[in-house]
């Protein structure tokens, strides 16, 4: 399976309880089945990416990078690439990078979409429909600091660092209906 048509998949399967991400699925699925591209990052008009909520063993943490252009904490993810099998594990594969934890394991169906105008590293102004998943650390892990990050922290669900936009509580939201 191709990694565009797992996102056809994905969007097709999931139901999201709230009528707002349902809507945003349906919206975000139509774009995807009228672009071929949609999951490359040449897609001036907008391109799926997929971001990662990574908690702690027990649950109570979320692992969140200080994002260096956006100069705020979000959660943890990125691009897709050419070779992710399928969307969960462009997710997996990102948490992995950027927390330098092996062992993460990444619910495979999404908790939240969100959808952000921004310009991309290829300095076009671009939208990133970001599929959100939620995934768990091994026991004991420690984070790592990649080069993509300014810092990474564990912080509690229930007191993220001031700043945090929509998205991310809206995916927290969803991760701490999960847990």
């Amino acid at each position: 399976m191709s990694l565009h048509a797992s996102v056809v998949d994905t969007l097709t399967d999931w139901r999201p309880t709230d009528p707002a991400q349902d809507a945003l699925r349906l919206a975000v699925l139509a774009f995807v089945l009228a672009r071929p591209d949609a999951c490359k990052r040449a897609c001036v008009p907008g391109h799926i990416t997929a971001s990662t909520l990574l908690l702690d063993h027990a649950g109570r943490r979320a692992a969140l990078t200080l994002h260096p252009r956006l100069q705020r904490w979000v959660q943890l993810g990125g691009h897709c690439e050419d070779d992710d099998p399928d969307i969960a594990a462009a997710a997996l594969r990102e948490a992995t990078e950027e927390s330098g934890i092996d062992g993460v394991t990444v619910d495979p169906v999404p908790a939240a979409i969100h959808v952000h105008a921004l310009t991309c590293s290829l300095g076009q102004s671009t939208h990133h429909l970001d599929l959100q998943f939620v995934a768990r650390a091994p026991e004991g892990a420690d984070l790592v600091v990649s080069d993509e990050s300014l810092d990474l922290r564990w912080w509690p669900l229930n007191g993220l660092p001031d700043g945090v936009d929509f998205g991310l509580r809206q995916l927290v939201g969803a991760a701490s209906r999960r847990v």
